[in-house]
Order: C-alpha cells, then sequence, then structure tokens
C-alpha cells in the first residue's frame, strides 16, 4: 500500500501542476492518475488501496466538507436559506423525473431501472463543488449576495436527498420490505437530527477547547475524529432505519465553532485546508480508478445524449429554486454551472444495482448499462464542471473589496 500512496502522491501532484499550466483544475489530473494506476489500465495499485477505496474516499469527504461548514456563518445561511433548500431537492428531482422519462426508450431499461438510473446521476459532487465555493468565500466573490454559501448547502442537501430516494428504489427492486412514507420523512428528519447532534457536539468542543487549550493541530485531529465517529454511527442508525444525516452533522460542527469562536474555527479551517492537500489526491485518485472506460464506451451515444438532456433538465430546476432573488443573469449563470459535476456519489454506489441483481439471480444488462452510465457521467461531467465553476467564479461574480478592520 505504501507503493501505490507515493505513486498516487507524486504523479497526482504533478498531473495537477502540468493541468494548472493549461487552465483545467487540478482534479482532472488527480482522476486521469486513477485511471491510468487503476485496473483500467496499468493495474499497479495495491489490491489493499483498493479495498479500503472507499474509507479512503469518505474520510477525505469528511474533511472537505469540514471545510464547508466553517465557511458557513449564520449571517450568510440567513440570507440564503430558502433558496438552498429548494437547491437541495428541486434540480436534483428535475434531472431524475427526465431520466425516467427517456431511459426506458433510450437504454431498453424498464421504468423502476430507469428511476434508479435518475436517482444515481442526479447527486451533484460535493467533492467538486466545496473546494471553489470555499475560496470564493474567502476571496469574496459573490460575497454581497451570499451565492458560493448557498451553492455550498444546497449541493450537500441535494445528497441526503438523492440517497435516500436511491435506499427506496433499491430497496423495492431487490424485493425488500420498504415503508416509502417513513422513508420519504427520513428526508427533513435525518437534516434535522444531523443538524442538531452536530450543533451539540459543536458546542461540547468548543467548551473543552477553551477549558484545555489544545494546540490548533490537536484541536483540527479531534475534530476530524468525532466526524468519522459521527459518520460510522450514521451507518449503524442507517441500518436500524433511524433517520440521521452524519455528513450535516459533520458541517454543523464547523458551522457552531465559527460561530462561537471565530479566531478557533480560522485557525482549524487553516490546518484543514492543508489536510486537504493530500485528503484530495486519495479521493479524486480513488474515483479515478474506479472508472471503467469499457463500461462507459457501452453507454453510447445514447448514454452520452441522455446525461445532457438530464443536465438541461436540472439546470431548469436550478433557475426555479432562484427566482425571487436579487442575482443578475451571470449570477444565476453561475449557480446553474455549479450544480453540473459528479462524482463521488456516483463512484460510491454506481455498481450497487448490478451487485443487487447479480445476488438475486437476474439479468445484469441493466445493472452494467447502470454502472455505465456512472461512470460515464463522472467522465463528462466532473472535468466540464469543474472548469465550469472555476472560470464562472473569475468571470460571473462580483468580488467584493476586503473589508479593513
Amino acid at each position: 500500500m505504501a507503493l501505490s500512496l507515493a505513486l498516487i502522491i507524486l504523479f497526482s501532484l504533478l498531473a495537477g501542476k502540468l493541468c494548472t499550466r493549461i487552465a483545467l483544475p487540478p482534479l482532472v489530473g488527480m482522476i486521469a492518475v486513477g485511471v491510468v494506476l487503476g485496473p483500467v489500465a496499468l493495474n499497479i495499485l495495491d489490491p489493499t488501496i483498493m479495498a479500503a477505496s472507499a474509507d479512503l474516499r469518505l474520510i477525505a469527504l469528511i474533511v472537505i466538507l469540514l471545510r464547508s461548514g466553517f465557511s458557513l456563518s449564520k449571517k450568510s445561511l440567513h440570507q440564503v436559506g430558502i433558496h438552498a433548500l429548494l437547491l437541495g431537492f428541486l434540480p436534483a428531482t428535475c434531472e431524475a423525473l427526465m431520466i425516467f422519462a427517456l431511459a426506458p426508450s433510450l437504454l431498453g431499461i424498464s421504468a423502476m431501472e430507469a428511476a434508479i438510473l435518475g436517482s444515481i446521476l442526479a447527486a451533484v459532487s460535493p467533492a467538486v463543488v466545496v473546494p471553489p465555493m470555499i475560496r470564493f468565500i474567502e476571496e469574496r466573490r459573490g460575497e454581497k449576495k451570499s451565492i458560493p454559501t448557498m451553492v455550498l448547502a444546497g449541493a450537500s442537501l441535494d445528497d441526503v436527498t438523492v440517497i435516500v430516494a436511491y435506499s427506496i428504489l433499491i430497496g423495492i427492486y431487490s424485493g425488500k420490505q420498504v415503508n416509502v412514507a417513513w422513508q420519504i420523512a427520513s428526508i427533513p428528519l435525518s437534516i434535522l437530527s444531523g443538524v442538531g447532534v452536530g450543533l451539540v457536539v459543536g458546542l461540547l468542543l468548543v467548551t473543552l477547547f477553551e477549558r484545555f487549550n489544545p494546540r490548533a493541530t490537536k484541536r483540527t485531529l479531534i475534530v476530524v475524529g468525532l466526524s468519522i465517529l459521527l459518520v460510522s454511527l450514521g451507518t449503524v442508525l442507517q441500518g436500524w432505519n433511524i433517520p440521521f444525516a452524519a455528513l450535516i452533522a459533520v458541517m454543523s460542527i464547523g458551522f457552531v465553532i465559527l460561530e462561537k469562536r471565530e479566531r478557533m474555527a480560522s485557525e482549524i479551517s487553516s490546518k484543514l485546508g492543508k489536510i486537504w492537500i493530500f485528503a484530495q489526491m486519495l479521493l479524486f485518485a480513488l474515483v479515478g480508478s474506479q472508472v471503467q472506460i469499457g463500461a462507459a464506451l457501452d453507454a453510447g451515444l445514447k448514454g452520452l445524449a441522455l446525461i445532457f438532456i438530464a443536465l438541461l433538465a436540472r439546470s431548469v430546476g436550478t433557475c426555479l429554486c432562484i427566482v425571487g432573488t436579487n442575482l443578475s443573469r451571470k449570477e444565476r449563470l453561475f449557480v446553474v454551472l455549479s450544480y453540473i459535476p459528479k462524482a463521488t456519489v456516483q463512484a460510491a454506489i454506481g455498481a450497487g444495482p448490478l451487485l443487487v441483481m447479480q445476488a438475486g439471480g437476474m439479468p445484469t444488462r441493466p445493472g452494467e448499462l447502470i454502472l455505465a452510465m456512472a461512470v460515464m457521467s463522472i467522465l463528462v461531467t466532473a472535468p466540464l464542471g469543474a472548469m465550469a465553476i472555476k472560470w464562472g467564479g473569475r468571470v460571473l461574480l462580483v468580488q467584493e473589496p476586503e473589508v479593513r478592520r
């Protein structure tokens, strides 16, 4: 595993630098490194790191969501609250419905399989969206109208909604007894419980840090460790059908510390930024290692067309979410572009339906197509979305002058 980590680090740094030179986001190079080093090409990554890939990617996601929480101020959230809430479910719903309507005729799968495909493809990637939004907040781009904050909050809620929808559909498809009403009700309950637990943990941490005054590095490690425990708790509670959005809880921890002790939050956020330098290499390289180019090609031009048509539907939903805001046309376009990229959720659950079909002795072609579409969505939208966000932040958002204290 040590050699694989060394290869990922060195080649990711090199690829990221090369991408920066040609005006591409570094994550594009990191995903490419994973593709080349992974099973689809050279196949030189140690099996142990491939086996631990899901856990490593989750830890990296926790780090970036913590950074997100430390960037969400109460004032900004109050300014964008209702619109962030709409962004948490309406764009994904529009995209999923479009896939549900078109996939049976384009891909030759059943209506239920099309619904499952829609629930997988409809999730935006926080791993792609969050880092540039944090950078825009630091650079005070779109700060006056809290645009990056709105996108941050909406993208996180989006994932909760989509994953719950996927759980309902795959449960029904596999023949399990699923209480649909309870599962739907669990979406707001998951968010509320996640926020509540995160607030309590954040307040406890502020109290403990003030009493024992550990160094900023130790504070950061404590926050990361507790966040991983919360996500592990969320997995256990999910098995018991208890609604709890662990990733929302993780974000809430940073929010509380920022509200209570801004200087402390700034120190921890700075340390998390340094951890992210390494974590993003693992996240995107390991996402790339999961990509199967052959599977993506199997989806063909019809699959590619479906992805772009669904993105248009998603964009319509995104526009509806910001009706009534004081955003300019350029700023509205930026929000739409920010909801393009997919990677994290698709890499995590794209193969799920295929595994269910194999376990149930069902025909596996629909599962293979769903996996192919998930892979294609990553290959197409992650680089495209990352580039669009980078361009949009520079060109479409107004940079506010720095406030002198």
